[in-house]
């Protein structure tokens, strides 16, 4: 996360200028999950009701339940979010030397004045902001895993002889999900903690 106070080149500024905020996007991606599942579950239930079997669904609050078992106790619910504090915190934590010695942050969102390459915030700021930040990566993981889930569970009451096939899709689906935003979210902080550790050793702090 950290720079050097003096390093403010052109070719800096128009990075900076064409960075996108991780968390601002992860918001609008979460209003998108939420707003695909107000439509798809309802629509999902109606095609259901319409079904001559749909006598043999489970009563709402079965449903509500088993979904609500499943989303808790399932991992990939989690593993985005875990990765994505664990990875940011060593990359805040391990800037805090540059800190110290004159550097100034990089992340708009952890400075003080809201810009880039000015003064950071103190180190228990930035960890209150992680965590809000892994907060927000945890809701996006619970708002997909529940709409599989749901959906998940109205296909195999329609057609039960494809149970295990809707099943492993159904793995699939959160395993891939948990897999690439645990990526996208973690694999650039771990770089920069990697690098500020190759840094601070070479200039002796």
């Amino acid at each position: 996360m950290a720079v050097l106070r003096f390093a403010k080149t052109c070719q800096a500024l128009d990075e900076v200028g064409r960075k996108k905020c991780v968390v601002p996007d992860l918001r609008v991606k979460l209003a998108c999950l939420v707003i695909a599942t107000l439509f798809a579950v309802p629509c999902a239930l109606a095609q259901d009701g319409s079904n001559p079997g749909s006598a043999d669904l489970p009563d709402q609050p079965s449903l509500v339940w088993d979904v609500t078992k499943k989303t808790l106790l399932d991992p990939t619910t989690y593993a985005p979010a875990v990765l994505s504090y664990g990875t940011t915190r060593i990359d805040w934590d391990s800037s805090q030397v540059f800190f110290q010695h004159g550097f100034v942050e990089q992340n708009r969102r952890f400075t003080v004045s809201g810009f880039s390459y000015d003064v950071p915030i103190s180190h228990a700021a930035g960890n209150r902001q992680i965590l809000l930040d892994s907060l927000g990566i945890l809701q996006m993981s619970v708002v997909n895993n529940v709409t599989t889930n749901v959906l998940e569970n109205i296909l195999v009451k329609r057609y039960p002889h494809r149970r295990k096939l809707l099943r492993t899709l159904g793995w699939i689906e959160r395993i891939g999900f948990a897999s690439y935003w645990s990526y996208h979210l973690s694999a650039e902080h771990v770089r920069k903690w990697r690098e500020n550790e190759r840094v601070a050793h070479r200039l002796g702090y």
